[in-house]
């Protein structure tokens, strides 16, 4: 059974939430501020954290920023803020999904299942070991390693990745890669695909700014420039 912890200050939702999922299969754990989500990450190892933007005790992006920093599980954004500016930095903080209030109870149960699958490499060929120069990444085991030493990437990050790396030198739409990770075009923004692409970059490429692996093709997308085999 699924551990998901859910964070959110307020009681209506998180019992709404709580109560879905539950009857969905999954077991929920809730946290009513970011201190008591920091301190039930740490305990509770869940396997999925889904957080609200504005909490007390530490918001929404400080405790993502802090739970990069110890886990690699998916974390989706639960928020009434929909600024653009706000999915972007969620997404550059480490987290795989931003949903925006007010949501489909049932599409947010979905788009945890999407995630999970994600993380657990359900969405991936077993056993698959594709190289492009030093980086080797291992599609069974979920892991991806440059010059023999592992990276961390977010479930989100992998299959991107994974997905490029499959079909090198193909040009990908950024709404065909939404297609590719989460196995469905979910409402969002096909923006959010750049946010994790620069992620990416960031621990995958040499120099992030003048990317070799993950190419820009403008106007269309992006291909994988390096030479898979």
């Amino acid at each position: 059974m699924s551990k998901v912890l859910i964070a959110d200050d307020d009681p209506a939702l998180t019992r709404l939430v709580s109560q879905y999922l539950s009857s969905e299969g999954f077991e929920v754990i809730t946290a009513s501020d970011g201190r008591e989500a920091l301190r039930l990450l740490e305990r509770r190892k869940p396997d999925l954290l889904i957080l609200d933007l504005m909490m007390p005790g530490a918001d929404g992006f400080e405790v993502c920023l802090k739970a990069r920093q110890s886990t690699d599980i998916p974390i989706i954004f639960l928020s009434a803020r929909d600024a653009e500016e706000d999915r972007l930095e969620g997404l550059r903080l480490g987290a795989d999904d931003y949903v925006t209030k007010p949501f489909s109870i049932r599409e947010l149960a979905e788009r945890v299942r999407a995630c999970l699958r994600r993380y657990r490499g359900e969405l991936t060929p077993k056993g698959e070991i594709i190289r492009a120069g030093s980086l080797e990444i291992r599609t069974g085991e979920h892991r991806v390693f440059r010059d023999r030493e592992e990276l961390s990437l977010t479930p989100t990050e992998f299959e991107l990745l994974k997905a490029l790396a499959l079909a090198p030198g193909r040009v990908f739409s950024r709404m065909q890669l939404i297609e590719k990770v989460q196995g469905a075009v979910f409402d969002g923004y096909e923006r959010t695909v750049d946010s994790h692409i620069r992620n990416l970059r960031r621990k995958i490429e040499r120099d992030p700014a003048n990317p070799e692996l993950i190419v820009t093709v403008y106007g269309i997308g992006y291909r994988f420039g390096g030479k898979a085999r």
